[in-house]
């Protein structure tokens, strides 16, 4: 990952996530706060595969003739950069269907359906009904896990048990970068700074006409991000800026508004100017999207629910492919009685109850959003 502004002492940070953060005018407070190394001739500059032998933690650059030199495509008013190592990305599709061929050699059967009851007579799960090829099934089982992601509050709410987690709503446009303005190599770019769109004269008139398009002349909020996609002669380009962040009532299809792929262009293109050649002539986008599921501190729910055999595994926000091997191993230990690592209560429902830990909520900061 690269986080840029203005300026580089090669102050080695925390491990990340491989991307790039881009930041016209990096604030005080959100400068990383350990050591720094004054040695601007050991910058390593990543590679495009592999790890082995490069350096951990993150790099500060605030000298923008070394961003320059490194990082090309970034605007020329970029004042710092952090390059998060040791970062990359793997195929969620993959992952998925790699982990469901284990499970089905292991005997797992899969059913397409749709869960519309669970029966938990005497405390306890029983049974579970689900609909599908226009008929209901019931499955009899003493054990339950709601990993119903956006639809967990309304599974939660068949066990009787309030779920407290809430929806964001998160766009991912994709098209053709045919005129390369990001090389294929470069990590994953995140803007820090919010931003105010570049509008003509004539496009802030018509905007500022109509109530529901004035907002766009505002400062939006930062996190636009963007990173190339897949190998070879591809050139696909993913966008995501989730300007609007209140909670919402999940629904499928997800609503996208038609102005949503322009935005999300025209934001990118203040961190990568290489892009506003795409603005008034943009290839055909590609547009998919879904929902974070958070808790109020942005922390999972992973373990028992209150009813006996009933579990939940979720609110894995914006880290759900980099934490969702290890949540599954820690629910694995909850259903089958193993020993639990020392750090299992921190994801329990039952955290909630807990009076010293609803103090801390009350002075919570940063939630660690990806």
């Amino acid at each position: 990952m690269l986080v840029s502004t203005r300026c580089w002492h090669g102050r080695r940070v925390s491990s990340y996530q491989q991307s790039a953060v881009s930041s016209q005018q990096l604030a005080p407070h959100a400068l990383p706060t350990a050591d720094c190394q004054l040695k601007t001739e050991n910058y390593v500059p990543a590679p495009a595969h592999g790890f082995e032998g490069q350096p951990d933690g993150a790099d500060l650059l605030l000298d923008q003739a070394l961003i320059r030199a490194h990082f090309p495509y970034v605007a020329e008013n970029t004042v710092a950069l952090l390059h998060a190592r040791r970062c990359g990305w793997f195929s969620a599709q993959q992952l998925g269907m790699y982990m469901l061929e284990q499970a089905r050699e292991h005997g797992v059967q899969l059913i397409r359906g749709q869960v519309t009851g669970v029966d938990t007579s005497g405390g306890q799960v029983r049974a579970v009904q689900v609909g599908h090829a226009g008929a209901t099934s019931t499955i009899a089982t003493p054990l339950f896990v709601n990993a119903a992601g956006p639809m967990q509050r309304a599974v939660g709410q068949m066990l009787g048990v309030d779920i407290p987690v809430f929806a964001e709503r998160h766009i991912k446009i994709a098209f053709n970068d045919h005129l390369h303005a990001l090389p294929r190599d470069a990590p994953m770019v995140i803007g820090i700074d919010d931003i105010q769109l570049p509008w003509s004269d004539d496009e802030r008139a018509a905007l500022a006409e109509d109530d529901d398009t004035r907002w766009m002349l505002e400062r939006l909020p930062s996190g636009v991000h963007c990173r190339p996609e897949g190998h070879g002669e591809s050139t696909s380009l993913l966008i995501l800026w989730n300007y609007h962040l209140d909670p919402v009532a999940p629904t499928f299809p997800i609503a996208v508004a038609d102005h949503e792929p322009e935005l999300a262009l025209r934001g990118m293109a203040t961190i990568i100017p290489g892009l506003a050649r795409y603005i008034d002539r943009a290839p055909k986008p590609y547009i998919d999207g879904g929902y974070y599921m958070k808790t109020h501190e942005n922390r999972p729910l992973i373990g028992p629910l209150p009813i006996a055999g009933a579990y939940i595994i979720g609110a894995l926000s914006g880290y759900g492919l980099m934490a969702a091997c290890a949540a599954g191993e820690l629910l694995a230990a909850h259903v089958c009685g193993t020993v639990l690592p020392h750090y299992a209560p921190a994801f329990l429902l039952a955290r909630y109850q807990d009076q010293e830990y609803q103090k801390l909520l009350e002075n919570w900061g940063d939630q660690g959003q990806l």
